[in-house]
């Protein structure tokens, strides 16, 4: 999916109430004189964020997903064509950003089951510390089982669920992120119970060249992460949203045996990036004449899936 925007044309205006101009572009403008304008581009709210599915090879053709690509040009008519020798385009993305500490949510779920002709009932209680986690945070899940039934558990798992939902071809798939199976405290027999805490750390490095795992950039770019959580507006539904919806669960598992089967235990969660006004970034100053230019440096948004 791809979307076109126009950004603001000043023609011969004065600068003032035409854009409210960034640093950078105050000192180019003294810089370049008075025939330099500034320009803006707003992206409607409602535009879906950038995901892109990975293909899953080296080979694989261009991934399904919402890419921004955006493009300049000058030229003395609006109807005019624009050429290469007068344009110039780049990828953006759009992502989200939480604050930290916007939720003070701490999800929770229980879940029990029963067995045929066989009394009692396996308890399971799945809790998280907070709703928000932003990326290369570790997700520590606690559980705690509760056995009055009969079977005995044999192992737990534990997994880090991402749901996508393409709403341009209406498709619904989960990908499994990151997983731990332990056996320790195990087995847990009738009338016994367990606490434990599992320590989960989804990140795309493990992830890439995996069908159908959702990304923030593509597979090329050394700082795409695992897809944000997709969110929206209070009082607004996220099945509403556009483009290519990203949601994350905890999955617990406890394994009872081939014959009773597994409990198993879904929790939701959000993760994404934090806000960037509560990130200092690292900065790299140049001088050049009397112009200061300020570049970030390869900002890790998280844990990308460039290798350290």
């Amino acid at each position: 999916m791809v979307f076109f925007f126009e950004p603001r044309q000043h023609r011969g205006r004065s600068h003032a109430g035409d854009v409210q101009m960034t640093d950078a572009q105050e000192r180019l403008i003294k810089k370049l004189g008075a025939n330099a304008y500034p320009i803006s581009v707003n992206l409607p709210e409602n535009a879906p964020c950038s995901v892109s599915l990975d293909g899953g090879s080296e080979g694989s053709t261009q991934p399904l997903g919402v890419i921004y690509d955006l493009r300049l040009y000058v030229a003395d008519r609006k109807e005019e064509r624009p050429h290469k020798r007068n344009s110039v385009g780049f990828a953006v993305r759009k992502v989200q950003y939480a604050c930290p500490g916007s939720s003070n949510r701490q999800p929770q779920t229980l879940v029990s089951k029963g067995f045929t002709l066989s009394p009692g009932r396996l308890n399971l209680e799945v809790t998280l510390p907070q709703d928000v986690y932003f990326h290369g945070q570790p997700i520590e899940a606690t559980l705690s089982v509760n056995n009055v039934s009969k079977k005995t558990v044999k192992n737990m798992k534990a997994e880090v669920v991402q749901h996508v939902e393409v709403t341009m071809t209406n498709t619904h798939f989960s990908r499994v992120v990151a997983s731990l199976e332990s056996r320790e405290g195990c087995p847990i027999t009738p009338g016994c119970n367990l606490t434990k805490t599992f320590s989960l750390n989804p990140v795309a490095s493990v992830n890439k060249r995996r069908f159908g795992i959702a990304l923030d950039g593509q597979v090329k770019d050394q700082d795409a992460n695992l897809a944000s959580s997709t969110l929206v507006a209070e009082g607004k539904n996220v099945n509403d949203a556009l483009g290519i919806i990203v949601s994350y669960s905890v999955r617990v598992k406890l394994n009872c045996g081939a014959i009773a089967g597994d409990l198993t235990a879904d929790l939701p969660f959000k993760l994404v990036h934090p806000d960037p006004a509560s990130v200092k970034a690292p900065l790299r100053k140049t001088q050049s004449a009397d112009i200061e230019v300020e570049e970030f440096t390869n900002l890790r948004r998280g844990q990308s899936i460039a290798e350290d």
